[in-house]
Formats: C-alpha cells, sequence, structure tokens
C-alpha cells in the first residue's frame, strides 16, 4: 500500500467511515531505523486526534523504550518522556526521564545523576 497514489485520502476517507461509526481507530506506522534519524513511509500524523511515539534508546550498556505522546488533539496532556518496559505483569511505564537528554534521537546524554531515573531491571 505504501505505493499507492493516493494513500492518504484513502486512510482519511476510511478513518472517516470508522469514526462516523462509532469506532476507534488505532494506526501503526513503522519506522526506518532503529536508533538516530527515523523515517516513516508515510506522514498521516495529522489525520490522528493522539500521536504516541514508542522509541529504543541506549543507556547503560542496555536497550531500552522510551514512551512519549507528541500530540494530542484534545485536551492536555504531558511533554515528558518516559521509559516504558513489558515485563510478565504487563507494561510498565517509569517516572519521566529528566536526566537525560537526546532520548527521541536515540543515543541519550546522561545530563544530571541526580535526576536521572530508569526502570529496575529484573534480570539484573
Amino acid at each position: 500500500m505504501p505505493e499507492e497514489q493516493f494513500l492518504v485520502l484513502h486512510i482519511h476517507e476510511l478513518l472517516q467511515y470508522l469514526n462516523r461509526q462509532g469506532a476507534s481507530t488505532f494506526l501503526t506506522v513503522a519506522q526506518h531505523g532503529l536508533v538516530g534519524d527515523v523515517k516513516a513511509p508515510v506522514n498521516i500524523t495529522y489525520l490522528a486526534d493522539t500521536v504516541i511515539l514508542l522509541r529504543y534508546f541506549e543507556a547503560f550498556g542496555r536497550v531500552r523504550r522510551a514512551l512519549s505522546i507528541i500530540k494530542k488533539r484534545f485536551g492536555s496532556h504531558e511533554n515528558t518522556i518516559r521509559e516504558m518496559r513489558i515485563s510478565s505483569h504487563g507494561i510498565v511505564i517509569g517516572e519521566p526521564l529528566e536526566g537525560f537528554q537526546g532520548i527521541l534521537r536515540g543515543i541519550p546524554v546522561f545530563a544530571d545523576k541526580e535526576s536521572a531515573f530508569l526502570l529496575e531491571d529484573p534480570a539484573s
């Protein structure tokens, strides 16, 4: 479908139809690349009411996941970046990652040891 000439128009019409039917719709867009610059094959964020960004980043020799809300059309949302871990108990969301810079680029810089917070890894 990424080669489809009218992809965004088709998605827009489909989302409008589903909205009129009362359905909640979740779209997942895979990005090219794991760290550093990542590119999505198509930009449809303007169609979404909420955009959640999930990113991998490396910290202290481990691959970790960060979660942030980059768009919320209705109401306010927090602008923090939080670590997310998938465990045997489900999804665990940590405190804001305030001790780092560059997490969304995938290569964080450890800026402040006192305020840095990462989820404990049960494997360690």
